[in-house]
């Protein structure tokens, strides 16, 4: 079955209509000032095994960015917003 995201303006569509940013680092997705933490949080992802915050972007349908949780493992997806 393929991985299905429950978007909060579409319901729910498959992974497909959406384009994924990778993982969201603790503190959000600012832009940091020095460059080689910029480059650590954009390049150095931690993928970790299990529940893990990232951003999604909703192409084919509402044009929205999405931040859920979903586990690595699993792909079962919590907490979207």
């Amino acid at each position: 079955m393929a991985l299905m995201i429950p978007c909060p303006h579409c319901g729910r569509r498959p992974y497909g209509e959406f384009w994924a940013s990778g993982e969201l680092p603790e503190g959000g997705h600012g832009v940091e000032a020095d460059v080689e933490a910029d480059y650590r949080r954009v390049w150095l992802r931690r993928n970790v095994a299990g529940d893990q915050r990232e951003r999604w972007f909703h192409h084919a349908g509402c044009r929205r960015w999405l931040t859920l949780t979903r586990n690595t493992i699993t792909n079962a997806i919590h907490d979207v917003v």
